[in-house]
């Protein structure tokens, strides 16, 4: 009965993913652990994943609040609250997926939150950590390099994450189409009393799919591929579509509160500048390989 029992419950964990070859291995094994028996506690109530979401931004600013302050509690104030804000951006997309509620202004909400959480860390952590005498302007520097790269890392994970659900699921997901999508929505909106909120949350996506499109290579419609091909795209691209999930905010997220809360945030810097943009640079070279010996390959 016990085991019976369990494997119920690990199924419905399954449910409340994505597929696994697209998750981050510390999501996968932390915090989407810790988010489901969350879910699990509020499933049957009214509390929504947009409100979840929105939880997940009020905690993850407050945390980044905390990190500005620069004092040894609120270091271990900010981290907590980054970890808490990251269990609650995981916990809304599963508590959607198994309660088939999800909305197209959730998934906008989800990655625009991301960035607003982001931000409000890495603006926290440049005015609450002391860089030492003199050394103000290239921490500085280091900080908006990390940014940047933080932006480059999310924009290009998403691009191949999207690739693979498309071409392994058979769902397909254009970027233009998804740009004028949501322009059609913001124009709906325009005639709104209230929807201030909800256009700047629009135009904010909107901004966010066009730096994905400029800085991502294009991606043409894909014919739609049979059984056999689509196991044959898995076997030739999980390993490095799993390269890619490095590159996620669910892993340099544990990084960044790891290495706060050992007072080494240059490691946390070092690695999402250095090694991660190395490991870009390689993923791409590998990711280039296999696809051109799959346009090389008959199509059956």
């Amino acid at each position: 009965m016990a085991a019976r029992a369990m494997r119920k419950i690990f199924e419905e964990f399954r449910r409340s993913l994505k597929l696994i070859d697209v998750e981050e291995l510390a999501d996968l094994y932390l915090t989407r652990p810790l988010a489901f028996l969350l879910v699990k506690a509020i499933r049957r109530t009214e509390i929504t994943p947009n409100q979840l979401t929105m939880i997940s931004m009020a905690v993850g600013v407050l945390g980044g609040v905390a990190y500005g302050l620069g004092r040894p509690w609120s270091i271990v104030l900010g981290a907590v609250g980054l970890a808490l804000s990251m269990v609650f951006d995981c916990a809304d997309g599963q508590l959607a997926r198994l309660k088939k509620n999800g909305t197209p202004l959730g998934r906008i909400l989800d990655g625009v939150i991301d960035y607003v959480v982001m931000i409000a860390a890495y603006v926290g952590l440049a005015v609450g950590l002391d860089p030492g005498p003199g050394r103000r302007t290239v921490w500085l520097l280091l900080m908006a390099a990390a940014g940047a790269s933080n932006i480059f890392h999310s924009g290009i994970l998403d691009y191949y994450r999207v690739r693979y659900l498309e071409r392994v699921q058979g769902e397909h997901n254009d970027i233009d189409s998804e740009i004028r999508e949501f322009q059609g929505e913001l124009d709906k909106m325009k005639n709104e009393p209230r929807g201030g909120l909800k256009r700047g949350i629009v135009r904010i996506y909107l901004g966010y799919l066009g730096n994905q499109k400029r800085l991502t290579p294009t991606r043409p419609s894909p014919r739609p591929l049979s059984p056999e091909e689509r196991t044959e795209f898995a076997r030739h691209n999980k390993g490095v579509m799993r390269g890619w999930t490095f590159l996620g905010s669910g892993t340099f997220g544990v990084l960044m509160v790891v290495t706060t809360l050992i007072g080494r945030f240059d490691l946390y810097l070092w690695g999402r500048i250095v090694a991660g943009n190395l490991l870009a640079v390689i993923l791409f070279a590998v990711q280039a390989r296999i696809d051109r010996a799959a346009e090389r390959a008959p199509a059956s």
